[in-house]
């Protein structure tokens, strides 16, 4: 390490919080991306099959989206406006409205809440309560919906449930779509819970599941249980919440991933890749019937970004006007399944999982995947794991990734995967 590169490091581990997660597994210091490319100091370049964790769907800086970022702020644009009229937040919701939720028949209000995903779950339960009047949500096994004190009780790993400090209360866990195994209809299971008045299962307030569990390992709910899921929620009262905030924005190739299951959750949430261009941004969809927060009654300082608003615009107009950027999905997608069985196929026991773009290969242990992960940065390919013992290799490339890159990543996964193989760390044997 030259001393220059020691003196840049040396501040992320004298001044940083031990708190630091993703740059553990990337040494070194990033410092420009375009595209689906990263570059950093030493002037390296990167494919990013990471993309902020689904924060950036479409790639970094996209250039329509950064001139507009420049013209407004160049003209003085509002930079701050709690949760003001303005004219980026209209442009926003017009687009929204227009590309985004009429098409998909879709009536829910909007509401902005603070930037992240984890504050928009927090919204979400905390009006689910106040419509029902009840105090209980059913959420699943391997679910991850924030870290949060609320959303925390919610999410099922143990590590991030460990750092609460305090007793998680207000959940009821049940067991996701194929927990139980090949034969065993969970919903079954839920439904059985929900019509015995002595299971000991509260009457919940809403009922909160991802369709695809993204931190949770890539568990892809199948569509016939989602319905019945949906369904029981309305049986019992209910509101069904779709956590979208890593799904959505054309993660599993439609802007929404319930778009195909003819379900329409009564309050779902968003975050990561709304913006389009990385910044912060989250939000609250919800049926108006439902929408009943008095005024602040949830707030935050930073409820809505100006900023974002210009860039979430342009990447509805751009991307989500028309259909041909959701054909292009569907092709990418296949392309993705056909490379990761290639990788599959190296590994006795490794299985395909998630759906559309959100996809990965379960390898069988956290010790393989890290070390398909880490030979893969080494060769220049920034990927990452999931899964409750981090043994899933996830892809999470841009989505407008052109073919060719594609390609290069999956060579240096798939030479990544053929050396980590070869040193015999394969949990299977």
């Amino acid at each position: 390490m030259s001393t220059d590169r020691s003196a840049e490091f040396s501040i992320f581990t004298r001044r940083e919080s031990e708190a630091r997660s993703y740059c553990r597994g990337f040494d070194t210091v990033f410092t420009s991306a375009s595209g689906s490319e990263m570059t950093d100091a030493s002037g390296r370049s990167y494919i990013d099959f990471l993309a902020g964790c689904s924060s950036l769907n479409y790639g970094h800086n996209d250039p329509d989206m950064k001139q507009a970022l420049v013209d407004h702020i160049a003209s003085d644009g509002i930079a701050h406006g709690l949760d003001l009229h303005t004219d980026t937040k209209a442009g926003f919701l017009t687009a929204f409205e227009k590309h985004v939720l009429g098409p998909r028949g879709m009536d829910h209000r909007v509401m902005f809440t603070g930037p992240t995903g984890a504050n928009a779950v927090e919204a979400a339960m905390k009006l689910a309560r106040k419509v029902t009047g009840r105090t209980n949500i059913i959420a699943f096994t391997n679910g991850f919906h924030g870290v949060t004190m609320g959303a925390l009780a919610a999410t099922g790993n143990s590590y991030h449930r460990g750092g609460a400090g305090m007793t998680l209360n207000g959940v009821t866990r049940m067991p996701f779509d194929g927990y139980m195994g090949d034969g065993f209809d969970t919903a079954d299971l839920l439904e059985t819970m929900l019509d015995d008045r002595s299971s000991g299962v509260d009457a919940p307030a809403a009922i909160m599941l991802e369709t695809v569990q993204g931190e949770g390992g890539l568990n892809a709910a199948s569509p016939g249980w989602v319905r019945r899921v949906a369904a029981l929620a309305r049986k019992h009262g209910a509101l069904l919440i779709v956590d979208d905030i890593q799904a959505g924005c054309g993660r599993t190739g439609t802007f929404f991933s319930f778009e195909e299951m003819d379900v329409q959750p009564d309050i779902v949430t968003m975050a990561k890749s709304v913006s389009g261009f990385g910044l912060p941004l989250a939000l609250m969809l919800v049926k108006p019937e439902y929408d009943i927060f008095g005024p602040a009654e949830h707030n935050g300082t930073f409820r809505g970004n100006t900023h974002a608003f210009v860039t979430a615009r342009v990447a509805i107009e751009k991307f989500w006007a028309d259909y041909e950027f959701q054909k292009s999905l569907a092709v990418k997608s296949v392309a993705l399944t056909t490379a990761l069985q290639q990788v599959a196929d190296m590994i006795p026991g490794a299985f395909l999982k998630g759906r559309g773009l959100m996809q990965g290969v379960d390898v069988g242990s956290g010790e393989l995947a890290g070390e398909i992960c880490a030979r893969a940065f080494e060769k220049g390919l920034v990927i990452e794991t999931s899964g409750s013992e981090d043994q899933v290799v996830k892809v999470l490339a841009p989505l407008t990734t052109p073919m060719e890159t594609f390609r290069k990543g999956f060579e240096i996964l798939l030479e990544a995967t053929a050396e980590a193989t070869r040193t015999g760390k394969i949990a299977a044997e």
